[in-house]
């Protein structure tokens, strides 16, 4: 039983992560040989804030090109968003604004948080801390965070903090509803 349920979209270019990231939330251990996601995979994940239980349809989107195609269907009813990119990979830091325009055109805008991941390869590094902080204030998205799957590190407060700001949407909408 739950209070309250949100639909999750993780989405990104192919190979930034989404997959292990999901995977590491969902049962807190780093399965580094995740096959490609083929469409989209989907779990679910219940959680507890503020004395309600909340569940979490997490959607894992195929980055791969093939697939664009079918992402504006899956969004569909999306309370949150996580779009990602590996900070080793620029060319996954330079689509944001493909990603973006994806949504933007389907879709009411719903919380977008931006994850650089792969933070354990802080050596392999090509895009700064700083530049995803920028490019996340100038494309309006809610927060910015690195995390690394396979150490843990951002990961629950990623999904956390998203989860706390649909809670916050959920309960100002709902103000404005009793206003009316």
């Amino acid at each position: 039983m739950y209070d309250v349920l949100f639909k999750v979209v993780i989405f990104g270019d192919a190979g930034c992560g989404k997959t292990t990231l999901r995977k590491r939330f969902i049962t807190d251990v780093f399965i580094s040989d995740s096959s490609k996601t083929i469409g989209v995979d989907f779990e679910t994940k219940v959680l507890e804030m503020d004395g309600l239980v909340i569940k979490l349809l997490i959607w894992d989107f195929a980055g791969e090109e093939r697939f664009r195609f079918i992402f504006p269907e899956y969004i569909y009813g999306a309370m949150g968003g996580i779009l990602m990119y590996d900070i080793t990979n620029y060319g996954s830091f330079s689509h944001i604004s493909d990603w973006l325009s994806e949504i933007n055109g389907t879709t009411p805008r719903f919380p977008i948080i931006l994850i650089g991941a792969k933070s354990d390869l802080d050596d392999y590094r090509e895009i700064t801390y700083r530049e995803g902080q920028r490019v996340a204030k100038m494309m309006d998205l809610k927060e910015f965070y690195e995390c690394s799957s396979k150490t843990g590190e951002n990961v629950k407060k990623s999904f956390a903090l998203l989860t706390r700001i649909m809670l916050n949407r959920m309960t100002t909408k709902k103000t404005e509803i009793l206003v009316r």
